[in-house]
């Protein structure tokens, strides 16, 4: 199961040192405020701390911790959400302020995510989920073009978005949290 080895307290300040800014500038792309973001990773190295003789040093620190951080911020999110909703009774210009303000997906950073996602789909998904999608074209007719049944069409647009969805599940996690802000 890996080293079960703990950290001693230097070692822990070294690791505190050496992440704590990387881990802030990490939160500042989920969570616009700079005290909530350093509560943030600060909570995360407390957890650390209370889990080191828990923890399997087999596995990544570094992602350990940048994870950590990405589920904390989800949750901080998750709870302005709730926030939100005591304090602003469904004023959509207010929650679209409060999104734009926060600048929680980067929309360059996402379209680029999602280009390279489905160039990164076989060839054969590729072109079909792009005839679909971009083209608006019916199975019917991609079945047509393709020279294929729909059922084959069926699969390969099943197999296209399992692989999307796979490729952008950290984005999804984020997406789904703005679209529930916007629908209260």
């Amino acid at each position: 199961m890996g080293d079960q080895r703990t950290f001693n307290e230097a070692e822990f300040e070294k690791l505190f040192r050496e992440f704590f800014p990387y881990l802030c500038a990490f939160a500042r792309k989920y969570v616009d405020d700079e005290s909530d973001c350093k509560d943030i990773v600060h909570n995360v190295f407390l957890n650390l701390w209370q889990k080191r003789e828990a923890l399997d040093h087999s596995d990544s620190l570094k992602s350990y911790l940048f994870k950590s951080v990405y589920n904390r911020c989800l949750n901080h999110i998750r709870d302005q959400k709730k926030i939100l909703h005591k304090d602003i009774e469904f004023e959509p210009e207010a929650l679209s302020k409060y999104a734009e303000s926060n600048n929680y997906l980067e929309e360059s950073e996402l379209e680029m995510r999602i280009k390279k996602a489905i160039d990164n789909l076989p060839e054969k998904c590729r072109t079909i989920f792009i005839l679909n999608r971009f083209e608006e074209k019916k199975y019917s007719e991609i079945a047509e073009i393709q020279g294929v049944s729909v059922k084959a069409i069926e699969a390969q647009m099943s197999k296209a978005l399992k692989l999307l969805r796979e490729q952008l599940i950290d984005y999804l996690v984020v997406l789904i949290i703005l679209f529930q802000i916007y629908l209260g």
